[in-house]
Order: structure tokens, then sequence, then C-alpha cells
């Protein structure tokens, strides 16, 4: 049975981070990543996927954040998870957007789907709070690359919130693509897989991976890809989502290829933010 989460007709199509902004000329202009201008953007694109991650700041509140420190992309340095909420609020991405509520995303485009990718153990318990409040159990898909952080999360939300592969969860579904063995090696509870093209020299994508999963009612979304001709491919191998930065380009790859989601209309009006 498909959760509510991936309800929606595949390839499934996420932006990753909001993805990149581009001028009228298709030019990339300054990094904005996982803000909420970002965001508005791939929803005027027509995304109803957007990917983020989160962390929690020292007093338990949580951001939409990928980094562990506010020095790479903001104004402001120090871990976030050593300061106050008071402190992050004060930083300023790229100089000019703040640091985001997951919350307050959740609120702003009440039909968007979010893929939350917790990037610390402090997260856990905020994330939950926060579907708590925004009742938004059916549309996130939360994942981490720590498994222990991922079976924490799973245990406290259940079957009711969509969770993605851990990288104990992929090894064993690429054992299974190799061995033809489903169980016990193929995991249970995730609702997809969501994974590199490959990890290192090892390839970690492959037609007997995507076959396995398909098995056993899983899809394959693959991070994070930005270039259209490996974007073709990949949803010629029948892979079900993309992760992507240029979110301009895969929108353009199926609207040609006639798969473009219906659900978001040509401007993405049905999941304008309020």
């Amino acid at each position: 049975m498909t959760h509510a989460y991936l309800s929606a007709p595949v390839p499934v199509a996420l932006a990753h981070r909001g993805g990149w902004l581009t001028d009228d000329r298709g030019e990339r202009l300054t990094e904005l990543e996982n803000t909420a201008v970002a965001f508005q953007n791939a929803i005027d694109l027509g995304y109803t996927y957007l990917e983020t991650d989160v962390h929690a700041t020292s007093d338990g509140v949580l951001m939409a954040f990928h980094d562990t420190t506010l020095d790479r992309t903001t104004d402001r340095t120090g871990a976030i998870g050593d300061l106050p909420h008071r402190e992050v609020a004060r930083a300023l991405v790229a100089g000019r957007e703040p640091v985001p509520l997951m919350e307050d995303l959740l609120g702003s485009w009440p039909h968007a789907r979010f893929n939350i990718d917790l990037k610390a153990d402090a997260a856990v318990e905020p994330v939950v709070e926060a579907l708590r409040r925004t009742g938004a159990w059916d549309r996130v898909c939360l994942g981490s690359f720590d498994q222990a952080r991922l079976e924490r999360v799973r245990s406290l939300v259940g079957p009711r919130v969509a969770t993605s592969c851990g990288p104990l969860d992929v090894v064993r579904l690429r054992l299974g693509s190799l061995s033809g063995l489903l169980s016990p090696l193929a995991p249970r509870s995730p609702a997809c897989a969501q994974i590199p093209l490959r990890q290192g020299s090892f390839p970690v994508l492959s037609r007997d991976l995507v076959r396995t999963a398909h098995r056993v009612g899983m899809q394959v979304h693959v991070w994070t890809v930005n270039d259209p001709g490996v974007m073709e491919r990949l949803l010629d191998a029948g892979v079900d989502g993309i992760v992507t930065d240029n979110t301009a380009a895969l929108r353009e790859l199926l609207v040609r290829r006639g798969q473009w989601p219906a659900s978001a209309g040509s401007d993405g009006e049905t999941a304008r933010r309020g």
C-alpha cells in the first residue's frame, strides 16, 4: 500500500533545498538554499515536493537548514545546536533571507509535501512536535544518514509518517538486489529509497535495485541530479523520482516527456503560499 505522501503520480520531482534561483536568461543567482524565497520559486515552477534539512537550536526550535554551522551560507557564525533561537533568527542567508522555521514552511504551503532530512539527534523530538502542531503527518517523508536516528524517529511517529531508507536499509536493499533474496535483506518499513548514483567508487543505483525496491513496494528517488541528460537516463531506467537543484531543467524535461505533475498545474497555483 502506497503511503499518502507518495500518492502523486510518478515520477516525483523534488526541489533540493528549494533548488536554484535563476534570472530571465537562466543564469544562476545568489545562493539562497533552504529559504522561503527558494521554496516559493520551486512552488511557482509547479513543484509540489520540496526537500529540506533540519537542525534544532539549543532551546529546541526546529530550523530548516543544511549545515551544522551558520558559517557557510549566512552572515553569522556558530553551530545551530549551540545557539538559542533568538541568535539563529538574526542570521541572514546570503546576507538577505532569514533561516526559516520548519513549522512555518509547513504552514506556508499547506498543499506541498516536504522531504525532511534530520541532520542531528536534537532535531528528532522537535520534528515530531512540529508535525503534531501542524497535523502534517501525511505530507512529510523523514530521512537521515544516521540509521539509529532514523529508527528513533520511526519509533516516535509510527507508520502514519513516511520514511526513506537509512544507510543500513540501503545496504540491505542493495544486497537483496544482488542476491535475489527479498527477505530478510530488503527493508520493510521505508516508503522509498532515496539514494545517490554511487557512493565513492561503488555504484549504488542499478536496474536490479529498482526492480527489487518495486517488488517490496518502495519507490526509488535519486539525488542530487542536475544534468538533464542524466535525468533522462534515470527516468528511462524506471526511477520514481529525482531530487535536483536544477528545478527549471527537470521541469522542462518532464513537460517534454508528458510527465509533469498534473496535480501542480502549469504554474503551481494549487500549492501557492496562503
